[in-house]
């Protein structure tokens, strides 16, 4: 029991850092409708910019996540303006070759700044939290904390304030809130920008336990890709409800099974699903 209520929390941690990756990727595809297969090359660049902030600069951890987060939205409105709206009456295979070239120039550009080698960002948040038993670091809890917060923040954003209302808006009928009057130009840029720092802060929170390489975010991005498809392309219940099913179901079949096993799980449920129900668990339907 001690081991499973540990690797929970773990599950619950991993479930978090996935759920912010994958909720910025579905944002991207209802609004831009296109896969955007740099999103784990930004997940990189924000660990890599949060990793220079608190160690180089010697910013605080939350403030150096922060500053992060803030010069990624940057970086994701560049993105959108010039490589995704010059292609926006282009086929969709444009945009990915696009895409693809723009995560190998992220990729270069951080080895160029800081090396091939696998780098590692000591945690400020030291300490353990003893649950029924089982010692659970300090650092996990703050992942998991820091996710809800940010998740229910989103929430808001988007019901409550009028930028968040028009990602929906272009989410569902993007030639009826054009109609309206709502720029989908501007919509587009705000999404990719949002969608980068929310990248930058899943980053930044698992950074100190994991290694950071250049090639951080390939992983990321298939097991991101796997959430939304398993939740259904454009719904952000289900890249939340996706997202931690997935972590859960990997961190204990790693424990349980095999790491080998644990790393394919994603692919397995994946798989399944598509055999089960293809339009994912949480079909949202959009209108082009």
């Amino acid at each position: 029991m001690t081991l499973f209520i540990q690797q929970l929390f773990n599950g619950l941690a991993l479930g978090g850092v996935y759920c912010l990756a994958a909720i910025g990727l579905t944002l991207v595809f209802g609004v831009l409708r296109i896969p955007n297969l740099a999103h784990g090359a930004l997940y990189m660049l924000g660990a890599y910019i949060t990793y220079f902030f608190l160690t180089t600069v010697g910013v605080p951890y939350i403030a150096a996540i922060g500053i992060a987060a803030i010069m990624l939205f940057v970086v994701g409105v560049g993105l959108e303006r010039l490589v995704f709206h010059p292609l926006r009456n282009s086929p969709h295979t444009h945009h990915m070759i696009a895409a693809v070239g723009a995560m190998f120039f992220f990729q270069a550009l951080a080895q160029a700044i800081w090396g091939a080698d696998f780098r590692r960002m000591d945690t400020p948040i030291t300490g353990e939290l003893r649950i029924l038993g089982a010692e659970i670091s300090a650092q996990r809890i703050v992942i998991i904390v820091t996710a809800v917060i940010v998740l229910a923040l989103l929430a808001l954003f988007i019901k409550r304030s009028i930028h968040g209302q028009t990602i929906e808006a272009i989410e569902q009928d993007r030639v009826g809130a054009s109609l309206v009057g709502i720029n989908p130009s501007m919509v587009s840029m705000l999404t990719l920008g949002l969608s980068a720092l929310l990248a930058t802060i899943a980053a930044g929170l698992v950074a100190p336990i994991n290694l950071l390489s250049p090639t951080m975010g390939d992983a990321l991005n298939l097991k991101v890709f796997a959430i939304i498809i398993l939740g259904g392309l454009g719904s952000l219940p289900g890249a939340i409800v996706g997202g931690f099913a997935l972590a859960i179901a990997e961190t204990m079949t790693a424990t349980y099974i095999s790491s080998a096993v644990g790393e394919a799980v994603a692919f397995i449920v994946l798989v399944a699903v598509l055999a089960i129900k293809p339009n994912g668990l949480f079909t949202k339907a959009v209108q082009r």
